[in-house]
Parts: structure tokens; C-alpha cells; sequence
């Protein structure tokens, strides 16, 4: 099928808080279509319960909040970004306020709350429920914003690149292909400028805290197109996901510990409180630990869950801070003013990613990536809590502002070839790529989860070797679909994880390995480099 090629200033893939922060951002001098593979309200950003980390309180600093995004990055933070990001903090904050984004105030005052790894409350937030939040703020705007056009149902197939299309010259990104669901079509997008926001990968994993649209299509197609990536080993697992089985991946805000929260093994195991003896911070210590921490006594102690418990608050703080904890729990019989929760760790973030510059540019000319999709050198080997937010706007900003000052490219208004399937035909087993993903996520959890060894990592390089093979020739032969196109990119990014697994012989924040548990010096982050992108399918 054919469909006419669609011309834009700037394509931006993903409709989270990256996405459209720089939509509205550049939206006043650029003509920009935003894409997004569902709903506009179905991605990550919208999930976020803690909140955005940004130093407001005159008690605090830059210094400190930098101190502890190095430390919680267990070394491998790189210090210009860190300063970079903290230091455009505030602002950031500033303009979600001008935009009415109802954050949490005490006395008239932004209320500050604190979460793990931090040394003082700088925690903005909205309830309990700051992404969505936000989200919701963003997309009103969004909507009454003129020279925006919004795409959605719309999947990422493939980036388009001058090399990929045998033009000469320098490579550069010209635009795009996505599968339009709601018509069943591959359409040609165009743009002087490209930027991915689509998040992270966690349903890579069988158990996780992201939405089902985390499938890393960003990561995976910058990659074909020939840009490295970076740190894809560092996987944060939430150590607090809710575990129920009527529970799909709602998480227990990392504020729940912050306002002090204990973990504690489930009656059957003793019922006592034990992270005192994995970490002198106890439950403030960083995610790793604590996820590391859980794993180690559920194993030891044969437990499907451990507890977290903040019932000694009173019912009424509960209910200020958060409700919707609460009213979710008391939906499945858990009341948490008198009850413990149970929890399990679960794939959470992806601190790894497209490398890019401060300004979000990737190595391909008119390619840029922010948000979750990239590596920025903020998380290093871990995340501190509630800087991902931060950095989705800090670096939507930047580079909303680099494409700004790179005007308005020629190559924009190139007339892009149709998508061409004319030798291919309907799948015939679709069943093909529910099994292949249900194996994925399984293998992943299994052999590439919160502690690794090397023959877990080649037993899963073996299997994933396997299911590419398959994918490619299900992509070759047969008409694409969403679910495809996702199981297409999660084993690619599989593949990374394990690449950059491979490569870092040594334990390392999110990275534990029993084969190298000592941490190596100097810090080095793992870059992989790609081969020459392949032509695309005929």
C-alpha cells in the first residue's frame, strides 16, 4: 500500500513528558507532528508517582544534589551532565508552575519530600501521583497549541537516512516510517529534524513497572540507523512493586520509604525488619541496594514477596500523600493504615541508552534522543529517585533550543519513497510472535535479571541469537504488524543488555555479577558501536 509522504519541521516519536515538552517548546517557530504508538496518555511519564528532584530549598544546594546523583551513580555519572541537569532544575520546576501543573503545597510553600539516596527533601510532587499530573497539564496545552499535529496510533517502524537511501554526502536522518494501525499502513514521515522520545524497554522483562508501551523502539531503531548506545546494562529494578496477582505493574512510590516506610520479612519468615543489615542507610538507601537487598532475602528465606509497612502513620497523612496508593491497595483488601504491603522487585528503568550530547543529538545528523530513550551520563550505573523526570524536561528544553538555533533544514522538504510491500503477504502463525515474546521476557528475567553470571549471560545470548534469526525472517516474508514491530525491537535491545553485560567484567551499581563482584577502577562507561546500517526491506 501507498501513502503520500507527510512533511515536518521536527518528528517527535513519543508523547511522555520528553515529548511533549519539547513540542511545546519549539511548537511557537517549527511545524512539529508528534507520534505516539497508542493514546497520548499511554505511555511511562503518567505512571510516575514520587515526583521531580530539583533543589528549592534554601537549606539545600546544587553541590549536594549533584553529590547525590554521583554517589547514587555509583561512579559512572558523567560530572558535566549531572551539573547540567541540576543546575537547570529550578527552572524546569518554574515553567511546569507558570503552566499550572497542581503540585503539592504545605503553608503556601511547594511541599519537599524525600525519597532514597537523597540528603534533603527536594522531592516536588503532586500527591502521590506527580506524572499524571503533569501529563495532564502538558497535554490541555498541548491541545490548544497551534502548528502541532498528533499522530497517534502511529508505530515507529524505521528511521530514514540519507545513507540508507544511497544518497551522498554526509549521513543524516531525514525522517521516518510508521505502521498506521487504525488504517493498516506504512507511511513516510519527512522532517529537518528527528527527536525520539519513546522511553524505555522494560517489558524486556517478564516482571516490570512500565506500561505496555515500553518496548524501547527509540533505542532500538537509532541503533539500525547506525548511532551507539550506551550502559545498557544498568536495568533499575524498582525494589517495590506492588505483588498481586490482580496488580499488573503498579509500583510503591519510593516516597512511601522517604516518609518512613520499613521493609520487613512476611510473619511466616519472622516478621522482622532487615535492611539495617544490608545498608547502614536502611530503606533510604539507593534503589540497587535495596532491589538487591529484597532479592537476596526472598531466595534465602524461599519468599514470593516481602512486606512494606507504614501503618504507623496516621490514617490522615496516608490520605494527604497518598491516595491513590491507598485507594488502589484498598481496592484489592489491602489497607495500608493497618496492613503491611507486600511488594517484589520489578524492572523499573533503563539508565542506559542512544548516547547523546547535552543538547539530546545522537550521531546521526538530525537525530536527537531525550528522556528515557537516551544516555546522557546523568544515571551512570543507577538512577537516583526522581531525577528521570528531571531529566525528560532538562534535556527536552536543550534540545528543542539546539534545534531552534539549527533553523529550518532544506533536506525537510525531500520527497521520501513510499513504503513497498508488495512481496510480502499475510502472516500466516501469529502465534509465532506471542510465544517468541513470552520466551523473551522469560530468559531476560531468568538469566539477565537483578544478579547475573556469565553463563546466564550466554545462555541468553544463545536463545536471543535464535529469536533474531526467526524475527528477521517473520519481518522479511510477511506484512508488519504493532506487535511485531515491538517483539522486533525488544530483542534488539535485549541483544545491547546483554552485549554491554558482556563487556563489563565487574559489579557496579544496577550491574551485580557473582563472576566479578568487586568494582574495577577507573569507571568506564560501555559503549557498543554498531555495524554500517543495513538497507532497509524492499
Amino acid at each position: 500500500m501507498v501513502h503520500a509522504s507527510r512533511d515536518f519541521d521536527v518528528l517527535i516519536v513519543g508523547s511522555g513528558l520528553a515529548g511533549l515538552t519539547a513540542a511545546l517548546q519549539l511548537a511557537p517557530t517549527h511545524r512539529v507532528g508528534l507520534l505516539t504508538k497508542r493514546a497520548l496518555t499511554d505511555g511511562a511519564s503518567a505512571w510516575a508517582q514520587g515526583g521531580i528532584a530539583a533543589v528549592l530549598d534554601q537549606d539545600d544546594s546544587f553541590a549536594a544534589h549533584v553529590d547525590d546523583t554521583l554517589v547514587a551513580g555509583a561512579g559512572l555519572c558523567d560530572l558535566a551532565a549531572t551539573r547540567f541537569v541540576v543546575e537547570n532544575a529550578p527552572a524546569a520546576i518554574a515553567w511546569l508552575r507558570a503552566l499550572g501543573v497542581p503540585f503539592s503545597e504545605e503553608q503556601g510553600q511547594l511541599h519537599l519530600t524525600r525519597e532514597g539516596g537523597h540528603s534533603a527533601r527536594r522531592i516536588v510532587h503532586a500527591a502521590d501521583a506527580t506524572g499524571a499530573a503533569v501529563q495532564a497539564t502538558l497535554l490541555e496545552h498541548l491541545r490548544a497549541t497551534p502548528n502541532i499535529t498528533v499522530l497517534e496510533q502511529h508505530t515507529l517502524v524505521d528511521l530514514i537516512t540519507s545513507r540508507k537511501l544511497g544518497l551522498a554526502g554526509p549521513d543524516r536522518c531525514l525522517g521516518l516510517y510508521a505502521l498506521d494501525a487504525e488504517r493498516d499502513q506504512v507511511v513516510a514521515l519527512s522532517a529537518a529534524h528527528t527527536l525520539l522520545a519513546t522511553g524505555g524497554a522494560g517489558k524486556v522483562y517478564l516482571y516490570t513497572t512500565n506500561p505496555d508501551t515500553a518496548t524501547g523502539d527509540g533505542i532500538a531503531a537509532a541503533w539500525r540507523a547506525g548511532c551507539r548506545v550506551a550502559n545498557l546494562e544498568f536495568i533499575q529494578f524498582h525494589p517495590t512493586c506492588l505483588y498481586h496477582p490482580e496488580a499488573k505493574s503498579f509500583l510503591i512510590s519510593e516516597a512511601v520509604r522517604g516518609e518512613g516506610g520499613r521493609l520487613l520479612l512476611p510473619p511466616c519468615a519472622g516478621g522482622t525488619r532487615f535492611m539495617p543489615g544490608h545498608d547502614a542507610r536502611a530503606e533510604l538507601a539507593p534503589r540497587d541496594i535495596v532491589a538487591r537487598a529484597i532479592d537476596f532475602e526472598m531466595k534465602r528465606h524461599g519468599l514470593d514477596c516481602v512486606h512494606l509497612d507504614i501503618s504507623h502513620q496516621s490514617p490522615a497523612f496516608l490520605h494527604a500523600h497518598f491516595p491513590n496508593i491507598l485507594a488502589r491497595c484498598a481496592g484489592l483488601g489491602i489497607d495500608i493504615t493497618r496492613q503491611p504491603i507486600p511488594v517484589v522487585p520489578a524492572a523499573h528503568y533503563s539508565c542506559g541508552g542512544v548516547l547523546t550530547d547535552l543538547a539530546g543529538r545522537s550521531d546521526l545528523a538530525g537525530l536527537y534522543a531525550i528522556g528515557e530513550t537516551a544516555c546522557t551520563g546523568l544515571h551512570g550505573a543507577n538512577r537516583l529517585a526522581s531525577n528521570s523526570l528531571l531529566e525528560c524536561m532538562v534535556f527536552a528544553r536543550a534540545a528543542a533550543q539546539a534545534i531552534a538555533q539549527a533553523g529550518h533544514a532544506s533536506q525537510g522538504r525531500l520527497v521520501l519513497p513510499a513504503w513497498d510491500d508488495s512481496r510480502v503477504t499475510d502472516p500466516d502463525e501469529c502465534v509465532v510472535i506471542s510465544h517468541n515474546w513470552d520466551e523473551l521476557r522469560r530468559f531476560m528475567w531468568d538469566y539477565v535479571g537483578i544478579v547475573r553470571t556469565d553463563k546466564r549471560l550466554e545462555r541468553a545470548a544463545h536463545r536471543i541469537a535464535l529469536l533474531q534469526g526467526e524475527i528477521a525472517e517473520f519481518y522479511a516474508n510477511f506484512h508488519v504488524s504493532r506487535d511485531l514491530l515491538e517483539l522486533r525491537n525488544l530483542v534488539q535491545v535485549a541483544d545491547l543488555i546483554v552485549r554491554s553485560a558482556q563487556l563489563r567484567r565487574e559489579s557496579r551499581g544496577l550491574h551485580f555479577s557473582r563472576d566479578w563482584p568487586r568494582t574495577s577502577a577507573p569507571a568506564a562507561p560501555t559503549i557498543v558501536v554498531p555495524p554500517t546500517a543495513k538497507a532497509f526491506k524492499p
